[in-house]
């Protein structure tokens, strides 16, 4: 299809609906949150000073279409002394240190892994995730952040970043916005909460899509509804944008799956149809679970992290519908 499609989000989430969305839309644009300081991505960071390379490898490698590339890109050595990275977080560390340019290297990346559509990092500023607390401390880096209780937290980004001008063009040409599903507050907030970004999804003549999550995470979305989550959205954008749709599960997955779930504090995202048909946005709810458990794969792959996952294939109809 002909239709501009952007995807705001980052990691696991972006990555399940961009290796489908390549098969039904040709123009994409993935815009990437620039946040990410765990594991290998964190150790990069910190020892030469580069921006995240994680996230934007997982799109650009949800995206390729270069199968040998793709597979070069995600294996991640095991064993010494690059033991915890992968080929693809190195090839993008070593084209910024010899340009200077993390644009330069996502670029070539792209080039090389000859993706459909292209991967744009939300900013190029080095910025850290932050969340101010009421006692007046801070708390600052996404993997710290990921594992502390957080209730509806008040987070932003440090130093103040400047949006990327191609992902602003995205957003003001595109023909719908999906919101990928992720971590709430430290995968899909440090993407909304660019300065810039709300006004653009404002001003964009886009329809502005969220795909929810399936399952809620122990300490930060613990009970949250369909509701809850699509309201946490708007509120990263400062209450000046609101959704246009919003998709939801309303198939369980296996017992047995939401029982292994349940022991790690993880429950199924409930839903409340009444409340959701009251909605300022269009509430559509379908099977968006895969029917059987996404299978595990070798350890030093990591796009794989748990079991339940969207049926991207469910979900890529909805928004060729939209």
């Amino acid at each position: 299809m002909s239709k501009k499609l952007v995807v705001i989000g980052g990691g696991t989430g972006s990555f399940t609906l961009l290796r489908v969305f390549k098969n039904h839309f040709f123009d994409i644009t993935a815009l990437v949150n620039m946040a990410d300081d765990g594991g290998s991505t964190g150790i990069l960071r910190d020892e030469l000073g580069v921006l995240p390379p994680g996230d934007v490898r997982q799109c650009l490698v949800a995206l390729a279409r270069e199968p040998r590339v793709r597979d070069l890109f995600n294996y991640r050595f095991d064993e010494g002394t690059f033991a915890g990275h992968s080929f693809g977080n190195l090839f993008l560390t070593a084209v910024e240190k010899t340009t200077n340019d993390f644009g330069e290297a996502v670029k070539l990346a792209s080039h090389v892994l000859n993706i459909t559509g292209q991967v744009v990092p939300m900013t190029l500023d080095n910025v850290t995730l932050v969340q101010d607390r009421p006692d007046g401390s801070a708390l600052r880096g996404q993997h710290v952040l990921s594992s502390q209780n957080l209730d509806r937290p008040q987070l932003r980004l440090e130093p103040t970043p400047k949006l990327n001008p191609a992902a602003k063009r995205a957003i003001a040409t595109a023909d719908l916005v999906v919101i990928a599903p992720g971590n709430l507050y430290v995968s899909l907030a440090p993407a909304l909460l660019v300065p810039g970004v709300a006004e653009a999804l404002a001003a964009t003549a886009a329809k502005k899509l969220y795909v929810c999550n399936l399952v809620t995470k122990p300490g930060q979305t613990e009970a949250f509804t369909v509701a809850d989550f699509a309201a946490e959205i708007e509120r990263f954008l400062g209450g000046k944008v609101a959704l246009d749709c919003v998709l939801y599960n309303n198939a369980k997955p296996d017992a047995e799956l939401l029982e292994t779930y349940a022991q790690e504090g993880e429950y199924w995202v409930e839903y409340d149809t009444a409340l959701l048909k009251t909605a300022h946005y269009q509430a559509i709810g379908g099977h968006f679970v895969l029917d059987y458990p996404w299978e595990q794969t070798a350890k030093k792959d990591l796009l794989v992290r748990t079991l339940i996952r969207h049926d991207a294939e469910a979900i890529a109809r909805v928004v060729a519908n939209l």
